[in-house]
C-alpha cells in the first residue's frame, strides 16, 4: 500500500517526492507493521535517489501536504502515536537534513482508526501556514496555524470553520501574509465548500464557495491563486 503522495519540482528537472508507504505493514490483513512516510529524489534521467524514512509510524490514509520555504522543504502529515493520538506534524528541512517530526498543535485527537482527512500547507519565504481538521475531545474543528520561521515554530491555532465541519481543508498564502482556508461544511441543506480568509490570527467572514456533496467519493476539494483570483475545484456528486 502505498500512496497519498506530494510532490516538489525543482529548477534543475529533478522532483521532490513524499509519500505513505506501506511496505513495512504485512498484508495478511491484521494491520501488523507501521505505514511509513518517506522522501525521495528524482532526477531528471529517471533516478531515484536520497530516500530516506521522514517518519516511522504515520496514519495510513491520511493525505500529505508539501511546500517549499527560504530553507526548503516542508512537509505536513497525520501522525499516528503508540496510543492511537492521531495529530498533524511537521517535518522539514533545516541546514541541509531532515529534521525530527514536530506537532504543529498538542490536539491529541485518539482515535482508533485512520479518519481520512489530512493537513494543507502553503509557504511563501518563511511563513508557513497550516490548516488540519480534528475532532478531539468529541468537538469537530477545523484549525489554521502561522509560522514565521520556517515552520521551526507555530502560533496558536485559530478556528476557522463556522460549526460542524466535516473538514477536507486547503490553505493558500497571500502576499500579505494573510491565509484563505476552504473546507466542507455542513448545511441545513447539506454539505458546502466554504471559505474564509485569516489576517494576523483574526478569521474574517466566512464564505459559501458551492454546495458540494459530504460522502467519501466527493473527495477534496482544492483551490489555487491565478493572478489576483482564487480557482476552485471540487467534485460535483
Amino acid at each position: 500500500e502505498h500512496g497519498f503522495a506530494s510532490l516538489l519540482g525543482r529548477a534543475d528537472g529533478s522532483l521532490d517526492a513524499i509519500w505513505l508507504d506501506g511496505r513495512e505493514m504485512k498484508a495478511d490483513g491484521n494491520d501488523h507493521g507501521n505505514m511509513t512516510l518517506r522522501y525521495a529524489r528524482q532526477t531528471p534521467d529517471g533516478s531515484l535517489i536520497d530516500e530516506v524514512i521522514l517518519d516511522p509510524r504515520v496514519c495510513e490514509c491520511c493525505q500529505t501536504s508539501a511546500a517549499v520555504t527560504e530553507e526548503g522543504p516542508i512537509v505536513a502529515y497525520r501522525d499516528r502515536s503508540d496510543a492511537e493520538v492521531r495529530d498533524i506534524q511537521v517535518v522539514r528541512i533545516h541546514d541541509g537534513k531532515w529534521t525530527e517530526p514536530q506537532r504543529v498543535c498538542a490536539d491529541e485527537w485518539q482515535i482508533q482508526g485512520c479518519p481520512v482527512n489530512g493537513p494543507s500547507l502553503a509557504a511563501k519565504g518563511r511563513r508557513v501556514a497550516v490548516a488540519w481538521f480534528t475532532a478531539a475531545n468529541g468537538k469537530s474543528r477545523v484549525n489554521l496555524a502561522f509560522s514565521n520561521d520556517a515552520g521551526a515554530t507555530f502560533d496558536e491555532p485559530v478556528v476557522v470553520d463556522n460549526g460542524n465541519p466535516i473538514g477536507r481543508a486547503a490553505v493558500l498564502l497571500l502576499d500579505d501574509g494573510s491565509a484563505l482556508v476552504s473546507w466542507l461544511g455542513r448545511g441545513k441543506g447539506g454539505g458546502n465548500l466554504r471559505m474564509r480568509r485569516v489576517r494576523a490570527g483574526k478569521a474574517g467572514e466566512a464564505i459559501t464557495v458551492a454546495p458540494m456533496a459530504t460522502a467519501r467519493r466527493s473527495g477534496f476539494p482544492r483551490m489555487v491563486l491565478r493572478g489576483n483570483e482564487v480557482v476552485f475545484a471540487w467534485t460535483d456528486d
